[in-house]
């Protein structure tokens, strides 16, 4: 590997790793959506391949022609498009990601999500495809689903354990959210209380019953694959502890096991070898650990709400309609609102860690029909959904108005894998 064995001048330090959090400290309250949707074919509902005429690298030059976005390359493999600061990437199966740039308005995301599918329908028409709003594929598994061409996806392939791995990569399309934090208190409050909230609205949101063509009985199928994901990298980054830090959060990433790095153009495989501790310690094969190597490190660590100089919670089954903006305007009238966190953590703080740990297994069934200390979780659902309706209509902006599908699905206890 003589290509890249060079060594940095200056070892990284401990401190290095902290800056990305601490320089994500902002006043703005913004929100910021990753929304993913699943590829098929009109004709047949298997999913798009990337290759072919009508494959989906094929859809991207076309999107990129009409519309002058730039390309996103692996090698000579167009991964994805990017325009300013919003991106078009595709995930492991070719689901594609819409990454919009965070705004103030839940208005001006629809807007921006809307102007972008403008520009993709009449290409989509024309290749004979839909993106599905599900949270997996509903037909086409992930044996007959090959891996986009990206090197990063064919080593965490390799890597991660877990009997649904493969689904989660290849099948699955999610909605995530970010939220904008003031400081380390006010940051490390929010990741605490997002973990808390994150099985309940992942119950809320349920949205992938049909796999294989069959009923899975599972209302969210993708949260069973998240489950059953590598549980070293997934699940809960905190224990709900008060007083969890920026430092608490890095010391938990350096101890988790290193997938690869990359140097020069090339990737290193490092297969789970070594924590990101140890490679700071000793190095690997003659490389020595940099901030480069810290940030994809951190990338490569999947829990239900991860920390980055934002707050990206992330496990919500892909929606369709309205009904998407409602998760964008959840965490919004809550998180940035101090009355409404207030609220939350007072409903929410009576269960403990094992418990609602517990119940990120049981909604993957039974979503909003789930039971929390042998109580149903509709009605706290519902108190969730209010109070962050209340605080959005206190603002006086109209935003309530986003949360209204989800207001009435939950109000008849039902959840959108009820309705496919």
């Amino acid at each position: 590997m003589n290509y890249c064995q060079t060594k940095l001048q200056d070892k990284l330090e401990y401190n290095q790793l902290l800056d990305n959090f601490i320089l994500g400290c902002k006043q703005t309250e913004k929100v910021g959506m990753e929304y993913e949707r699943i590829p098929i074919h009109k004709s047949t509902g298997d999913v798009v391949p990337y290759d072919g005429e009508f494959g989906i690298c094929e859809f991207l030059r076309e999107v990129a022609k009409e519309d002058n976005w730039d390309y996103l390359l692996d090698e000579t493999n167009i991964i994805g498009l990017k325009k300013l600061h919003d991106t078009i990437t595709l995930e492991p199966g070719c689901q594609i990601e819409l990454s919009i740039e965070p705004q103030e308005k839940i208005a001006d995301l629809k807007k921006r999500i809307e102007e972008i599918d403008s520009v993709f329908n009449p290409i989509l028409d024309n290749f004979g495809i839909k993106l599905i709003n599900l949270g997996v594929s509903p037909k086409t598994t992930y044996k007959n689903i090959k891996l986009l061409p990206k090197r990063r996806y064919h080593l965490m392939a390799n890597y991660l354990w877990g009997i649904l791995s493969d689904v989660m990569m290849r099948e699955t399309a999610g909605i995530q959210v970010g939220i904008d934090f003031k400081s380390e208190e006010d940051a490390m409050r929010k990741f605490r209380l997002a973990n808390m909230m994150m099985p309940f609205v992942t119950a809320m949101y349920a949205n992938s019953r049909i796999r294989g063509g069959v009923d899975t009985g599972y209302k969210s199928f993708r949260a069973l694959a998240w489950l059953n994901t590598d549980n070293e990298r997934c699940g809960f980054a905190t224990r709900f502890q008060d007083g969890m830090s920026f430092k608490n959060y890095v010391d938990i990433l350096l101890n988790i096991p290193m997938i690869f790095i990359n140097r020069e153009g090339h990737t290193v495989n490092i297969n789970g070898n070594l924590t990101f501790k140890q490679f700071m310690e000793k190095g690997f094969e003659g490389f020595e650990a940099n901030i480069d190597d810290w940030n994809l490190h951190s990338n490569l660590y999947f829990p239900e709400v991860r920390l980055r100089n934002f707050i990206e919670i992330r496990n919500h089954d892909c929606v369709g309609g309205d009904l998407k903006y409602s998760i964008p305007a959840i965490y919004k009238g809550i998180m940035y609102n101090s009355d409404a966190i207030q609220e939350i953590e007072k409903i929410l703080c009576k269960y403990s860690y094992s418990e609602i740990n517990e119940l990120r297994y049981c909604i993957a069934r039974y979503a909003i029909d789930s039971k929390i200390k042998k109580q149903p979780i509709a009605p706290i659902c519902k108190e969730i959904v209010n109070i962050s309706y209340q605080s959005l209509k206190n603002k006086g902006e109209g935003e309530e108005s986003f949360l209204e599908p989800l207001i009435e699905m939950v109000s008849k206890k039902k959840v959108p894998a009820d309705f496919v």
